[in-house]
């Protein structure tokens, strides 16, 4: 019995599509789908776990961010 796995994964992150992760000879090449995550854009990752905890850290980053400009005033 032969076990398929799938070659392309999305993340999502609080219900937004980070990106796609494609699944290559050295491990897992993410692809952004919104801009707030172009800075993982190409990136190799060990595992899709790994990707994913790449995107919301990247995701937690930029939301403290905007949180403490907005209290910037």
């Amino acid at each position: 019995m032969s076990h398929s796995q799938s070659n392309a994964y999305i993340i999502e992150i609080h219900d937004r599509a980070a990106g796609i992760i494609t699944r290559d000879e050295r491990g897992f090449r993410f692809f952004s789908s919104e801009r707030l995550f172009d800075s993982l854009e190409g990136r190799q990752f060990r595992s899709a776990r790994e990707a994913e905890r790449a995107a919301r850290a990247v995701f937690a980053e930029r939301s403290g961010r905007a949180n403490s400009q907005l209290f910037a005033n």
